[in-house]
């Protein structure tokens, strides 16, 4: 089993930064894949960025260039940097592992972000 729990959201002026924090703990060495998803009220739930076990990252479009995927190895942890936060960025934010030993996604209990214009 994997536990995800987030942090870091908040309400933010569009223009603004938010870091957000994901801490992963319980069976890790099973996963294959971590990332960030977001989820507008009324919407479908969308990848925002991901991270694989090779280092490789991937983005959605409407990020790149403003948000930053990264981790701490050490502290078995995975951030989002977000600069320059547009009113459409404002979602609940949910970190995502994914074990392709177990083909199970763990989800975290989501994160609220707010940009106000």
């Amino acid at each position: 089993q994997v536990r995800l729990v987030e942090s870091g959201g908040g309400l933010v002026q569009a223009g603004g930064s938010l870091r957000l924090s994901c801490a992963a703990s319980g069976y890790i060495v099973s996963i294959n894949y971590m990332g960030w998803y977001r989820q507008a009220p009324g919407k479908q739930r969308d990848l925002v960025a991901t991270f694989t076990n090779g280092g490789t990252t991937n983005y959605a479009d409407s990020v790149k260039g403003r948000f930053t995927i990264s981790r701490d190895n050490a502290k078995n942890t995975v951030y989002l940097q977000m600069n320059n936060l547009k009113p459409e960025d404002t979602a609940v934010y949910y970190c995502n592992a994914y074990s392709s030993r177990y083909d199970k996604d763990y989800w975290g209990q989501g994160t609220q972000v707010t940009v106000s214009s």
